[in-house]
């Protein structure tokens, strides 16, 4: 395995294994980009409403499973899952936790590089990735995702992105919270579009820009109706061209596999 890879593998084992550390100052120190994802519930709810409406009986790919959140929303909604994740520790955490809720039929488990899938060809309806690509060399997953994805398969991810100077200071700023190669690959324009070389049509959808303000105000009783304001400025705001690319998160479809 390439050295960046095991890197990766290992920062995102350890931060996990942060999550039964007695130590809170450590805890806090690890997760503390945590508390900006209280606020990004237009972009979990978009995924989701697309996915619920999509995955019933079909099959579908998880890149960057982790402890198999995604995967067992999925599973619950009807899909069959294969949820794959470079760390061992988080695949073995989501079998785990598969077996305890009564998933292991639906949802497959497996320790695997997203540039190399050992996985039959044509054989998913759906893949989806949640902040995954910009831990990987996309260029390369692209053609293994167009080898395993049926012909009327697509494609649905939540990525970071990197035109915001703000939120490129504030990641500068914690580089604990990430890997080298993760800081540099941040996704943007020439990202998002790379699938159109592999595939016909990549729609970008953007969101969380004025959310960001309610942050500070999440244990707060105002933190709701003030979120639920902040999201319709962003609504508003994040339709505008050029302006749009500053928002943090864009989910991107991709459809019409060039077989």
């Amino acid at each position: 395995m390439e050295e960046r890879k095991i890197k990766e593998a290992e920062f995102h084992d350890f931060v996990r294994s942060q999550d039964s550390a007695t130590d809170s100052e450590k805890y806090a120190y690890y997760h503390s980009n945590r508390k900006f994802y209280e606020v990004a519930r237009r972009s979990y709810r978009f995924q989701e409403k697309w996915l619920k409406s999509r995955c019933y009986g079909k099959k579908v790919l998880v890149l960057g499973c982790g402890e198999g959140a995604e995967s067992f929303f999925l599973a619950q909604n009807g899909a069959d899952v294969v949820g794959i994740d470079i760390a061992d520790g988080a695949v073995q955490t989501a079998k785990k936790k598969a077996t305890e809720h009564g998933f292991q039929d639906k949802a497959d488990f497996l320790v695997m590089d997203a540039e190399n899938l050992k996985l039959k060809e044509n054989s998913f309806d759906i893949v989806t990735a949640s902040g995954m690509i910009h831990h990987v060399d996309f260029s390369k997953v692209l053609p293994e995702i167009l080898r395993v994805i049926k012909k009327d398969g697509q494609i649905i991810c939540v990525e970071p992105l990197k035109y915001n100077p703000i939120f490129q200071l504030y990641r500068k700023l914690t580089p604990h919270l990430r890997t080298q190669w993760e800081a540099e690959h941040i996704l943007g324009k020439k990202e998002i579009y790379l699938p159109k070389k592999y595939f016909k049509n990549v729609k970008p959808y953007f969101f969380h820009f004025f959310v960001l303000l309610a942050v500070p105000f999440r244990k707060s009783l105002i933190f709701k109706p003030f979120l639920s304001f902040l999201e319709v400025l962003d609504a508003i705001f994040l339709k505008i061209p050029i302006v749009q690319w500053l928002a943090w998160q864009v989910v991107f479809v991709v459809s019409g596999p060039k077989k």
